[in-house]
């Protein structure tokens, strides 16, 4: 394991001093040895070969030529003056440009002689071209010629460069520090592990990341780092799985009685989808175990996770005990209670909804009928998990989009009653299987992956910005059908940075183009207090107003089966979730819904991505797994705050088959070994032990 020398604070290696050790701490997070060991090169400069002329293009990085220079010649005048030299190989010509030390670089240039260049392709003039490239003078007789190696690149700062501390500074803090303590790196995984999945040692990885003798050996380096950071993520996720179905009791479930059954047949308004009923039959095989079950529950807007949320809540009334939904806002928690109670009705459960609004009798009164035991199911805020707030027997928590609260906020609920109540955590946030995985990897996931039968798919289309015409009469073909209409905006004011179509300038416009009184308008955004927002979004849910103008407060928290159009001003502005989310919020009626995606003319690479995948698609996981490779996992909403992800080198929307691969280990090993003490897992042990007194895994996830 790690070595004590690896615990030394950094200001005292060689060319460090406090100094620089105070703004590698601010800047790059780096305290100790350890943390300097394991700040890895983002990419690497290939040196390793000489390119031809030919092979050249503006996608490649910076690369290393070998070309005789024909001419040089200092064109324009101030400003615009600049050096341009022509630099020929046996595949053809191209030039080499430098705006600055002309003068210098004139002087030193020897035109019929053959240099080593060193620099990024690009284009200028039309030309393939390199600006201010490194020269050297190419000498047949020497035996090593140029540069021949991977130069690895270590991100750095504006304020770590005027320490000398830029990649090159940085480079020689390793190689200091590797000279010092490469003997005192021990090995942290198994021997049977690194024979079986073929891993070069720790101590070789760790040199051949920071100074890789070739490709090879760097790609060996990279497989053995990433594997050990994906494997100790799941060791630690599936050994907290383990320790719960073996530690913690759950509530049995063991009957399912009148509640559940008179509300299936005789008050469900649709038939469930095939999805939903595997679903339900998940969680029903879960509890009637005496485990307590901690389950993922995902699926799109629409899907219908509230029904089966609704039906775990009735099985569990029907077996003695009470259910509560916990929502992270006012606006949501009201959705929920008001939709449950349309579907319950008044006669089967007794509920009910607590938020920071309730008023105090309204609290008091609550408090008493939960605690003897006269209230079924309980909606509510943040305000649930107040000490105050006291169940009888609480055998259910549903959490709705769990990564808005805190991991003690959760805490909390799973500690409302002596053995602990079954957990069902819900997400409109379609998660890419290995992000789930990761995130969520001691949990069961439930997938609902089919919309209603009634539900139609949302169309998409893309307009730019001189077909705005186009879009006004559009919605006002839907306004004249009966429908509402919302329009998005990313921004409340103008920004000086962002060419954008900000909320305050849109709301003029389609004031103009929708005047009154034929038309009406809600205006919602986060600058308003919750009373005038409230009142605003209702005016719409009454359909008082044929048009709601909003910035993204209203991704989560409207259901307005009546809206039929989302238009998103500057949608290449959002990100993919965002997108996906906003568009489900219309559809949710049996009318034909859809979704306008305006944009300017100049698109990003990566936003004609995003713009392209909702035009083709309403699959939301198909939607996340794309999410996941343009932004990566850092980005995803709720990954932040989760204390797992810890991944310096690993990427999950590329690492899929090596997550796969240390998961399936994982769970072999604990098949074999569940608590680690056979004499080849001392490693693993170890790990553990040393962990005790660190992070405290939450037991809800």
């Amino acid at each position: 394991m790690v070595a004590q020398i690896l615990k030394t604070p950094i200001e005292y290696l060689k060319g460090v001093g406090p100094q620089k050790a105070d703004v590698l701490k601010k800047e790059l997070g780096i305290y100790t040895y350890s943390d300097l060991l394991h700040f890895y090169p983002f990419r690497y400069i290939d040196r390793t070969r000489f390119y031809k002329i030919n092979e050249l293009n503006d996608d490649l990085p910076a690369v290393q030529i070998l070309g005789r220079i024909l001419s040089k010649e200092i064109i324009g005048e101030k400003r615009t003056r600049r050096l341009v030299a022509r630099l020929k190989d046996e595949t053809g010509i191209m030039e080499l440009v430098w705006f600055q030390s002309i003068k210098w670089v004139d002087n030193a240039l020897k035109p019929g002689s053959v240099y080593i260049v060193f620099g990024k392709p690009g284009f200028f003039n039309s030309r393939i071209s390199i600006s201010h490239p490194e020269m050297e003078l190419y000498n047949p007789s020497l035996k090593k010629q140029g540069n021949l190696s991977l130069q690895p690149v270590y991100s750095s700062t504006e304020k770590l460069k005027l320490f000398n501390l830029d990649s090159k500074g940085l480079q020689k803090l390793q190689f200091s520090l590797l000279e010092i303590i490469y003997k005192e790196i021990h090995e942290s995984l198994p021997a049977y592990i690194l024979s079986k999945h073929t891993l070069m040692s720790k101590q070789q990885a760790l040199l051949n990341i920071h100074f890789p003798e070739d490709f090879k050996l760097l790609q060996t380096a990279q497989r053995r780092i990433k594997f050990e950071e994906l494997f100790f993520i799941q060791l630690k996720l599936l050994k907290n799985k383990l320790l719960r179905t073996q530690k913690y009791k759950g509530q049995v479930f063991s009957v399912v009685g009148d509640k559940f059954n008179s509300f299936y047949s005789e008050k469900l308004p649709f038939d469930l989808t095939g999805a939903q009923k595997r679903v339900i039959k998940e969680i029903r095989t879960d509890t009637q175990r005496p485990i307590q079950m901690n389950r993922l529950l995902q699926g799109d807007v629409g899907s219908g996770k509230t029904v089966v949320a609704l039906m775990t809540m009735l099985l569990a009334i029907d077996n003695g005990f009470q259910a509560c939904l916990m929502a992270p806002t006012e606006i949501l928690a009201q959705q929920h209670y008001i939709s449950l109670k349309t579907l319950l009705g008044d006669d089967l459960v007794s509920i009910e909804i607590l938020t920071g609004s309730t008023p105090k009798k309204k609290r008091r009164e609550l408090h008493e009928r939960l605690i003897n035991n006269q209230l079924d199911i309980l909606i509510g805020t943040h305000a649930l998990i107040e000490d105050v707030v006291k169940f009888s027997n609480l055998g259910l928590v549903v959490i709705d989009e769990q990564h808005r609260f805190g991991v003690e906020q959760r805490a909390k609920l799973w500690k409302k009653n002596d053995i602990p109540p079954h957990i069902l955590v819900m997400t409109a946030t379609p998660i890419p299987r290995t992000l789930a995985m990761t995130l969520y990897g001691d949990l069961d996931v439930s997938v609902i992956n089919e919309l209603p039968a009634s539900r139609k798919p949302i169309k998409t289309v893309h307009l730019y910005h001189s077909q705005r015409l186009r879009m006004y009469g559009f919605m006002r073909e839907e306004i004249a059908k009966g429908r509402q209409v919302y329009v998005v905006y990313p921004l409340i004011k103008e920004s000086e940075k962002l060419d954008l179509l900000y909320l305050e300038a849109g709301i003029e416009n389609i004031a103009d183009e929708f005047p009154l009184p034929e038309y009406r308008i809600s205006i919602v955004h986060g600058k308003l207090s919750p009373k005038d927002k409230e009142s605003e979004m209702q005016r719409f849910v009454r359909g008082e107003t044929q048009i709601m103008v909003a910035t993204t407060v209203i991704e989560v928290g409207v259901n307005v089966p009546n809206a039929s159009v989302m238009i998103i001003e500057n949608a290449e502005r959002f990100g993919l979730s965002q997108l996906h989310q906003l568009r489900g919020r219309v559809g949710r009626g049996a009318e034909q819904s859809f979704c306008i995606l305006m944009s300017g003319n100049k698109l990003s690479k990566e936003a004609k991505v995003r713009i392209d995948t909702m035009v083709r698609t309403t699959d939301g996981f198909e939607i996340s797994e794309i999410d996941l490779q343009l932004r990566g996992p850092g980005n995803i909403e709720g990954t932040q705050q989760s204390g797992v992800l810890d991944l310096k080198l690993a990427d999950l929307a590329t690492d899929q088959q090596l997550l796969m691969e240390a998961r399936a280990l994982v769970i072999e090993i604990f098949e074999r070994d569940p608590e680690l003490n056979a004499p080849e897992n001392h490693l693993l042990h170890a790990y553990f032990a040393k962990k005790q007194s660190g992070i405290t895994w939450d037991k809800i996830s």
